[in-house]
C-alpha cells in the first residue's frame, strides 16, 4: 500500500505541470492573437493612409494643372467628402480599439461643451493647414510640395516631445536630421522647383505657405492624440468617425465662408467650362480628391488612436516615392539630382524611424513573454510543492 502511494506522488506532480503548461500557453496564445488582430486594423489605416494621401494630391495638383484657379475650392474638397463616411457611423460598433489606449486620470466623460471645444479648434485649424497647402500646391510642383511636407515628422516629434512625452531615441534624432536635410535642399533648388508661368514671389510663397502647413499639420496630429487619450475614455472607430466627421464639418463650414467671401464662387462656372479636361472631368475630379482625403482622414485618426501621432507622420511619408514618380510621367515634373538625393534621404529617415518602431515593439513583447514564463513556474512550483504535501499527508 505504501508503495502504491509513493507510486502516485510523481504522477500527481506530473499533472500539475501539464495543467499550468495548458494555462501558460493558453495565455500566450490569448495575447498573440490580440496583437494578431490589432497589426490587422493598423495595416488598414496604413492602407487608408497612403492610398487616400496619394491619390488625393495628385488629384489635387490635377485640378490646377488643368485649367484650376480657386485656391478655397481646392482646400474645400479637402473636407467636403466626410459625408460618405455617415454608412461607417452607423454600423460601427463600440467596442474598444485597444485595451491599452485607456484614458489617463479621470473616468468621466468630458462634457460636451468640451468636446465641441476640441473639434472646433481642430477644424479651424485644419482649414487653415489645407489653405496653406492649396497655395503651395498651385505655385509648385506637387514632387516638391510632397517632399517638403515630410519634415512633417520632424515637426510632429518636436511638438510630441512636450505634448505626449514623446522620447528620442538615436534612430528616431537621425530619423528627424535626415528629413530636415531633405527638404532644405529642396529650398535651395528653386530652378527645377519652379512652374512654367509661376514668377519668383509666387514660387517664394509656395514655398513658406507649404513649411507652414507642414508644421502646422505635425502640431495637429500631436495634439489629435493628446486629445484622444486625455479627453476620450471609451476609444473606439466611433471616436475617430466623430473625430474626423465634425472636424470636416467645421473646416467645411469656415472654408464656405471664405470661398464666398473672397467672391471666388462666382468664376465657378466659368472655371468649370474652360476645364481643360472637360466639365464632367472637372466634376469628377472635385468629387474624387474629396473622397480620397475622407479616406486618408479616417486612416490618419486610426493610426494615431492605435499607436501614436509620430507613427502617423511616419507611414504618411511612405507614400514620398508613389507621388513624385507618378508627377514625373503625368505632369512632367523634372526629377532631377537634388530631388533624388531628397527622397532617398527621406526615405532612409523613413527606414531609422521604422526600425525604432520595430524595436519598441519586439523588446517588450520578449519582456513579456519571460514575465510569463517566469510566472507559469512559479506557478508550476507551487503546485508541486502542492501535489507533494498533499500525498505526503495521504502517505
Amino acid at each position: 500500500m505504501a508503495e502504491t502511494r509513493h507510486f502516485q506522488l510523481p504522477i500527481v506532480a506530473q499533472e500539475a505541470k501539464e495543467e499550468n503548461g495548458n494555462a501558460t500557453n493558453q495565455v500566450i496564445t490569448e495575447l498573440g492573437s490580440v496583437k494578431y488582430k490589432r497589426w490587422i486594423c493598423i495595416l488598414l489605416c496604413i492602407i487608408f493612409l497612403l492610398c487616400g494621401q496619394s491619390v488625393a494630391a495628385l488629384l489635387g495638383r490635377l485640378y490646377f494643372d488643368k485649367g484650376g484657379k480657386s485656391k478655397w475650392l481646392s482646400t474645400l474638397i479637402q473636407f467636403s467628402g466626410f459625408p460618405i463616411l455617415v454608412p461607417f457611423y452607423c454600423i460601427s460598433r463600440p467596442k474598444m480599439l485597444t485595451a491599452n489606449h485607456c484614458s489617463i486620470g479621470s473616468n468621466k466623460q468630458p462634457s460636451v461643451m468640451m468636446l465641441g471645444l476640441v473639434y472646433v479648434t481642430f477644424g479651424l485649424m485644419s482649414a487653415g493647414i489645407g489653405f496653406l497647402y492649396s497655395v503651395g500646391m498651385q505655385y509648385l510642383p506637387i514632387s516638391t510640395v510632397t517632399l517638403i511636407a515630410a519634415s512633417q515628422l520632424a515637426f510632429n516629434a518636436f511638438f510630441s516631445y512636450f505634448l505626449n512625452s514623446q522620447r528620442f531615441t538615436p534612430f528616431i534624432i537621425n530619423s528627424l536630421v535626415l528629413l530636415t536635410i531633405s527638404s532644405v535642399l529642396l529650398v535651395f533648388n528653386n530652378n527645377s522647383s519652379r512652374l512654367a508661368g509661376v514668377s519668383q514671389v509666387h514660387c517664394a510663397a509656395g514655398f513658406i505657405c507649404t513649411i507652414l502647413g507642414t508644421a502646422g499639420s505635425g502640431l495637429l496630429v500631436a495634439l489629435q492624440q493628446f486629445a484622444l487619450r486625455k479627453l476620450v475614455v471609451r476609444q473606439s472607430f466611433k471616436v475617430v468617425l466623430d473625430l474626423v466627421m465634425c472636424q470636416s464639418l467645421v473646416a467645411s463650414s469656415a472654408i464656405l465662408v471664405g470661398f464666398f467671401a473672397s467672391g471666388d464662387w462666382k468664376g465657378f462656372s466659368g472655371e468649370m467650362d474652360e476645364y481643360g479636361l472637360g466639365k464632367f472631368s472637372y466634376l469628377m475630379v472635385l468629387i474624387w480628391t474629396a473622397i480620397c482625403w475622407a479616406v486618408f482622414y479616417i486612416g490618419a485618426v486610426g493610426l494615431v488612436l492605435e499607436v501614436s501621432a509620430l507613427f502617423c507622420t511616419a507611414i504618411s511619408t511612405l507614400g514620398l516615392p508613389i507621388v513624385p514618380i507618378i508627377a514625373v510621367f503625368v505632369f512632367h515634373d523634372k526629377m532631377d539630382g537634388i530631388k533624388v538625393i531628397s527622397m532617398v534621404l527621406a526615405i532612409w529617415g523613413f527606414i531609422s524611424y521604422v526600425y525604432q518602431q520595430y524595436l519598441d515593439d519586439y523588446m517588450p513583447k520578449i519582456e513579456n513573454t519571460g514575465e510569463i514564463s517566469e510566472a507559469c513556474s512559479s506557478s508550476i512550483g507551487l503546485s508541486e510543492h502542492s501535489a507533494l504535501q498533499g500525498a505526503a499527508a495521504y502517505h
